[in-house]
């Protein structure tokens, strides 16, 4: 989650900023440490079923991020078209960068938590983080494609600002499409906690 924070308050700015001070920091080694030299149950384990749902979806949604600018930027060198557009060619990239990233992500929280051998937290971390981060993609996608496609009518380029404003509402929308998808995962406990 140390990466996972500040990743998502490049697209969530202040509200980011709020939950990681009103809920991120029940994390913290710190944290941790206190509640273990007090006996207690560590801060971040004792927060209510929905905040852990918001955290797994920004662990989601922050390698969903990364891979966005990643690609974003791999497509000015690499550009190519699908069906007429540059929107639906980015997708690819987008959604193959997210996979790799949100395995990442995921397998170095479960190998861990988990102590398990390295192909099957491997296994474990592709089946917790496929679906809610092909929600995320298809909630950022999609308002990517309303906004070029209804409210722009035109391709909207990754050296504008109006692109990139457009991702972090893009951002938002994975989020809310990840979010029941997440609850899910969490209530059968394909996803860990955080």
């Amino acid at each position: 989650m140390n990466v996972v924070w500040p990743v998502t308050a490049l697209w969530s700015g202040p509200l980011g900023a709020w939950a990681y001070f009103r809920f991120g920091r029940a994390g913290s080694k710190r944290a941790m440490r206190e509640a273990r030299r007090h006996h207690r149950e560590p801060p971040n384990r004792t927060q209510p079923f929905p905040v852990f749902v918001a955290k797994g979806c920004t662990h989601c949604g922050s390698g969903c991020t990364l891979d966005d600018i990643g690609a974003e930027l791999l497509f000015l060198a690499i550009p190519f078209t699908l069906f007429g557009h540059h929107l639906f060619a980015t997708w690819i990239y987008d959604y193959a960068a997210a996979l790799l990233f949100g395995i990442a992500f995921q397998y170095f929280t479960i190998k861990p938590m988990r102590d398990e051998p390295p192909m099957g937290a491997l296994a474990d971390a592709f089946k917790a983080d496929t679906l809610s981060l092909t929600a995320w993609q298809v909630g950022m996608d999609g308002w990517m494609a309303v906004a070029t496609l209804a409210i722009f009518r035109q391709e909207l380029r990754p050296t504008s600002i109006v692109f990139w404003l457009m991702m972090q509402i893009g951002m938002l929308a994975g989020f809310l499409m990840s979010y029941p998808v997440n609850w899910v995962l969490l209530k059968k406990g394909v996803k860990e906690p955080m």
